[in-house]
């Protein structure tokens, strides 16, 4: 069924508009218990992000305490230097990820890569689900905290890298995402739920000030702790 999908778009700005940016960027202030786990507790602590909408290219930057940033698509990986030098490089960055758990600390590189297609999908979505080989279907809704919320079920294909094949999406009665759900491939597969609140529009399109992902149990609720990942947004700009 396309009418949810359709709706939650037009929710969130109108996919012509959308289309009408080349570029997202925004400021990032990241918590939880991730990065520790993965030998990163402040890499990307204050870090500024940049996305290309059209394509899975992103940017973040510092990778503290440098002043390197990082420069990810789907096949590659590097970190480089202001000046464009690349101090690390990782050619089919997934693949490294082969074993690895929730424990597993991560290189540099690799933190750009999560970070990488993280940010791009979770920044281009709802408007995501209507890219070329991404299938939706509108699947039985969900009660949670006094609400109803509907949800859409997106099967992705193999060149979008994300977190996992199939995800599942949560809209209120405006249309705007509540929640999403997945599991992350490359830790383990684990469970997660990612909560979006602060709802803000910015040049005529609905984002989101702050993300909270916990884990996922078995009946569909969220753990209430640990908090695996905090995102706080501002200063988003579209060009």
């Amino acid at each position: 069924m396309t009418d949810l999908l359709d709706f939650v778009i037009e929710a969130h700005g109108g996919l012509a508009r959308f289309e009408s940016f080349a570029t997202l960027e925004a400021d990032l202030f990241q918590g939880g218990v991730l990065w520790a786990l993965k030998g990163k507790p402040t890499v990307l602590e204050h870090a500024h992000v940049e996305i290309d909408l059209a394509t899975e290219h992103t940017s973040h930057s510092p990778f503290a305490p440098t002043k390197n940033h990082s420069n990810f698509t789907p096949n590659r990986v590097t970190i480089e230097t202001p000046s464009g030098e690349v101090v690390e490089e990782l050619l089919e960055p997934r693949a490294s990820f082969a074993g690895y758990e929730m424990e597993t600390p991560w290189s540099d590189a690799q933190v750009g890569y999560f970070a990488g297609y993280t940010m791009w999908t979770y920044l281009t979505s709802p408007f995501l689900l209507k890219r070329p080989g991404v299938v939706t279907e509108e699947i039985e809704p969900w009660t949670e905290g006094g609400e109803t919320w509907r949800r859409l079920r997106a099967t992705f294909p193999a060149e979008i890298a994300t977190h996992s094949a199939v995800q599942t999406y949560y809209f209120d009665d405006a249309g705007l995402l509540r929640r999403h759900d997945y599991e992350v491939d490359i830790q383990g597969s684990n469970p997660a739920a990612r909560y979006l609140t602060e709802p803000v529009v910015v040049q005529g399109i609905t984002l989101y000030g702050k993300l909270r992902i916990y884990p996922r149990k078995p009946d569909n609720t969220p753990a209430s702790e640990p908090l695996i990942v905090a995102v706080d947004l501002s200063n988003y700009v579209f060009s």
